[in-house]
């Protein structure tokens, strides 16, 4: 992870919290799809602080000097609304969701695997989220400040 240049092109990783994602801390993510129509993705991450508890979720668009940069949540099934916070949208089987704790060494694996596949071009990054995600009405899908992001073309 880096810190973001003030505008431009951005280094595949950033962080805009160094304080729970230190700069040179690593996130990598990856994603397969299966022949039944399935996507599995994955999220390992190395020299985040120790026992802390994360929200990670895959958003549209690639990452970017500012936090908002990296657009919304994807959704297989795209919510009119904006933000989207209603349950019926913003859930586990409609989004990417890689919520994690990290162990004592700041280290953490997460995947979530989903019954359709990812639109081309709609997905493009991982942010890595200040807490696990909520589920309830009006918060269904937050999960706190936008603490990190990876550039990843799904």
């Amino acid at each position: 992870m880096a810190a973001p240049r003030a505008s431009g092109a951005q280094e595949a990783g950033v962080t805009y919290a160094p304080s729970l994602v230190p700069v040179g801390a690593k996130v990598t993510a990856g994603a397969e799809s299966t022949p039944d129509g399935r996507t599995r993705v994955s999220l390992t991450t190395s020299g985040l602080v120790p026992d802390h508890a994360y929200g990670a979720h895959v958003h549209t668009r690639p990452c970017g000097a500012k936090a908002a940069d990296s657009g919304p949540h994807y959704q297989n099934m795209t919510d009119p609304a904006t933000p989207s916070v209603d349950p019926a949208f913003a859930n586990a089987d409609n989004e990417i969701w890689l919520d994690f704790t990290t162990d004592s060494s700041g280290a953490a694996t997460a995947s979530a695997t989903v019954a359709w596949r990812f639109r081309a071009g709609a997905a493009n990054a991982v942010v890595i989220h200040a807490t696990h995600t909520m589920t309830m009405a009006g918060k269904a899908g937050t999960a706190g400040d936008r603490l990190a992001c990876v550039t990843n073309a799904f």
